[in-house]
């Protein structure tokens, strides 16, 4: 089944261009099945390449998704134009009402901060609560996963020496775990961040369990059955050139920047970038979707029914 999103919505035409198909209102209408709500808290700078790229991620799926975009009212955007934030993104406040099947947070640059120091903090905090009663599964992406386990677990961040930035080798701890189901034993997903988790503050006991890790750059996946929570520290959903367009953001700053690691063909930034993680993006999230298709509420008012909310370590 395609994707539902705005007709207008600058995405549509790179998704349209790439073989995705897209919904429109009066073909949604004609569905006998109900279609999964799937919500976006967009809090990444440039709102236009991650909405891309994560509808890319949802569409790809076999069943009928509507995607909902969703940013944080009081926090103005450098990088995305307010006309375009009016046209096609509700605040939180203005679907807080609503249930979703499922739930993303992506990450944000602003891992250097402690959490208590970023400027929408306490509305992080709402919001990662809301999503125990109103959402069926959240996936945490970069520091939105930092954000979500440090909140709900107290697992706290530690700076890097230097950046973790190219891309790494990974491995399934938990081949059995329904979100890797198709995976390869050992694949390659795109690292860009100066903080990590480390293993020895995940207790298996809280309910966290390791799914996928990297021998360079440590945890990068974990799962948490209750309310079917997500954590991944890592950008699978990186298309080909981010790691590249974020390099030359940095040496055009005059920031020290290494190149990223095991990128550019022979380390060279002129030579263009081979994609070896985007089938396993795609795995990543079409298992997820399907999981959430199996396991969700027929009706969504009676998603979060069952929950109550837990008292926050933070």
């Amino acid at each position: 089944m395609p994707i539902k999103i705005p007709d207008q919505l600058p995405a549509r035409k790179t998704l349209e261009h790439e073989g995705v198909t897209i919904m429109t209102d009066s073909a949604a209408i004609r569905q006998d099945i109900r279609p999964l709500q799937i919500g976006l808290l967009n809090l990444m700078p440039d709102k236009i390449r991650t909405e891309v790229q994560i509808a890319r991620l949802i569409g790809a799926t076999p069943l009928q998704v509507e995607l909902s975009l969703v940013r944080i009212g009081e926090h103005k955007a450098k990088n995305t134009s307010e006309e375009h934030l009016l046209a096609f993104y509700d605040t939180w406040e203005e679907v807080q009402h609503r249930k979703f099947d499922g739930f993303i947070i992506t990450g944000a640059p602003i891992e250097l901060l402690d959490f208590e120091e970023v400027a929408y903090w306490d509305k992080m905090t709402q919001i990662l609560d809301w999503t125990t009663t109103n959402v069926h599964s959240s996936f945490n992406i970069c520091w939105g996963a930092m954000a979500a386990i440090h909140h709900f677990h107290g697992v706290p961040k530690y700076t890097l020496d230097k950046k973790a930035f190219g891309v790494y080798r990974h491995h399934i701890l938990r081949p059995s775990s329904p979100y890797l189901n198709g995976f390869s034993d050992d694949f390659q997903i795109p690292v860009s961040r100066w903080t990590e988790i480390r293993d020895k503050d995940i207790d298996p006991a809280s309910g966290l369990e390791v799914l996928m890790k990297s021998d360079e750059t440590g945890v990068c996946f974990v799962h948490e059955e209750l309310c079917n929570r997500l954590y991944i520290f890592n950008h699978i959903e990186y298309d080909s050139f981010s790691l590249g367009e974020e390099y030359q953001r940095d040496v055009s700053q005059g920031k020290a920047i290494e190149i990223p690691h095991n990128y550019f063909p022979d380390d060279d930034p002129t030579r263009k970038p081979l994609n070896r993680w985007r089938s396993h993006a795609h795995l990543l999230f079409g298992n997820w979707i399907n999981t959430i298709y199996q396991t969700t509420c027929f009706d969504l008012n009676d998603i979060g029914k069952d929950r109550k909310l837990p008292g926050a370590v933070s």
